[in-house]
């Protein structure tokens, strides 16, 4: 309790130093307030335009060129046209177009000038529905609807501009790529092309080397294995030949001794062909020309030994020994065919012989050809399938490009278009009359209290006791209380009057611009 009394005691000591030291708020006050009252009246008027615009990313066509054509992100974007909007170059483009520029005489107004732009161009966005708002204060209302004007033609023309730069950036640098895989194809035909011209005898037309040298080698057997065959046959004909020549005056039809059936010479033949065609069978169709001639030739000799037999059974001896020398000159022109095909076959068996030594020689350099071929080959085509993807995506974008010129990804409605404002946004001079009245009372306050405290004056016994630490014993007052009681209240008149002089002055202005604004509005309503 007694704590908080002796901080009471301590405040109203505080208080009335201040009001013993009053005059330094009489005098601050006037010095500050009519200074500040007449820094605020005079300050210029400044206008505020605004607009605001809305940006539709959605595209009719985006849908259906999904896949097809190239497309770009439209919220990429305007968003960074937004963030790029206030940049240096475009700020200058502003002030060029807005005639702003030639308010300035040298290069430090002119920096002072892209400064003032700067900070006070200001774009907002309201949120997430690609709502802006561009706004600009000027001294000159006509002039602040020509920047915002400017910015916001600069913000539209900007982002179609930069789609469409991109675009054309993006083809030029397709059409480059193309040019240059289109001479790294034709270079890389022309390697492979010297490369088979070169090696051509080693690089079959189809198959591997080692696929042509295998089936070399199966021709070769089959062509030696058919050679044999008809060297048997020869064999056979010479034999029935020789038995006819010595036996010429008999038939060759003789009754067989373990079965009841009769031979003739024609049965070796018939078996041999046989068993030849049972092995073309194996391998043939009956549609190969090898099997067709067996067959024939089968037929023929079974009906030749039809026809020895009947006329065996006949008894026509005359005829034996012409139907022998037919027979016997048969057989000879038939053996000469066979060996005509023996000539024929060998030729081919020298030839395969050849070939296959040939590629026996070349046979350690085939693994190298080969590994070359199949790295120009690999190359060949990875920058076929390169030069095909870009030619695809060329189409891509010469799609996309028309898709824009048609029907722009971003639109831009503008729902408040710039307007010359009538009334001045600010400054707002009402606050700052407050503000102004306050720090002239706050400033004279603090002057009073410092004064106070520097050179105090003692107004209770308990101060003197406090400050020389001896006890007061009593008190005298002043003989001319009067007096004294006079100038208080002539100096506490003083104060009053000023105090209300300068409280009239602030009510006067803050009237007559409370009474300004409200013309304004009623005259622009």
């Amino acid at each position: 309790m007694q704590d908080i009394q002796k901080t009471l005691e301590l405040l109203i000591g505080y208080i009335k130093g201040v009001w013993v030291k009053k005059r330094y708020i009489i005098i601050c006050s006037w010095l500050i307030c009519p200074i500040g009252f007449f820094y605020v009246a005079s300050m210029p008027d400044v206008y505020e335009s605004q607009a605001r615009v809305y940006v539709d990313t959605r595209s009719v066509l985006q849908p259906l060129l999904r896949g097809l054509a190239i497309q770009t992100n439209p919220q990429q974007e305007i968003a960074m046209m937004v963030k790029t909007l206030l940049s240096r170059p475009n700020l200058e483009i502003i002030a060029r177009e807005s005639d702003l520029d030639i308010t300035t005489t040298n290069p430090t107004q002119y920096e002072n000038l892209i400064n003032s732009l700067s900070n006070n161009i200001k774009l907002k966005s309201t949120g997430r529905d690609n709502l802006y708002t561009i706004s600009y204060n000027h001294k000159s209302p006509e002039m602040a609807r020509t920047v915002v004007q400017e910015t916001l033609d600069l913000f539209v023309e900007g982002t179609k501009g930069n789609s469409r730069k991109d675009s054309d950036s993006a083809s030029q640098f397709i059409d480059e790529q193309i040019d240059e895989y289109e001479s790294r194809l034709a270079s890389a035909e022309q390697r492979l092309a010297n490369f088979k011209r070169k090696y051509t005898a080693l690089l079959p037309n189809q198959g591997t080397f080692y696929q042509n040298y295998s089936q070399l080698e199966s021709q070769l057997e089959e062509i030696q294995l058919k050679i044999k065959e008809t060297e048997q046959q020869i064999a056979s004909l010479s034999t029935q030949i020789n038995g006819n020549n010595a036996k010429s005056d008999e038939f060759s039809v003789r009754p067989s001794d373990e079965q009841s059936q009769l031979t003739t010479r024609y049965d070796d033949r018939i078996k041999n062909l046989e068993e030849n065609l049972d092995q073309l069978s194996l391998r043939y169709t009956d549609l190969h020309p090898d099997v067709i001639e067996a067959n024939n030739l089968l037929d023929s000799l079974r009906q030749a030994r039809e026809k020895e037999i009947a006329e065996y059974l006949s008894g026509s001896d005359g005829d034996n020994s012409d139907q022998i020398g037919s027979i016997a000159s048969e057989l000879k022109l038939e053996m000469s065919r066979l060996e005509s095909q023996i000539a024929s076959m060998k030729v081919r068996e020298s030839d395969y012989s050849n070939k296959i030594e040939t590629l026996k020689q070349k046979i350690d350099l085939v693994p190298q050809v080969e590994a070359e071929r199949t790295a120009l080959n690999r190359d060949y085509e990875i920058t076929k399938r390169k030069y095909e993807e870009l030619l695809g995506r060329k189409e891509s974008a010469e799609l996309a490009q028309k898709a824009d010129v048609s029907n722009e990804n971003v639109q831009f409605r503008v729902i408040d278009p710039p307007l010359a404002p009538k009334n001045a946004a600010g400054p707002n001079r009402l606050l700052n009359y407050t503000v102004v009245l306050f720090l002239g009372f706050s400033a004279g306050l603090g002057v009073a209290f410092l004064v106070s405290q520097i050179t105090p004056v003692v107004i209770r016994a308990s101060q003197l006791t406090a400050l020389t630490n001896y006890p007061v014993l009593g008190t005298v007052s002043h003989l001319n209380k009067k007096h004294i009681n006079k100038v208080n209240r002539s100096r506490l008149l003083v104060f009053l009057l000023s105090s209300l002089l300068i409280f009239g002055l602030y009510s006067a202005l803050m009237a007559a611009e409370i009474m300004q604004i409200d013309i304004y509005g009623r005259v622009f309503s």
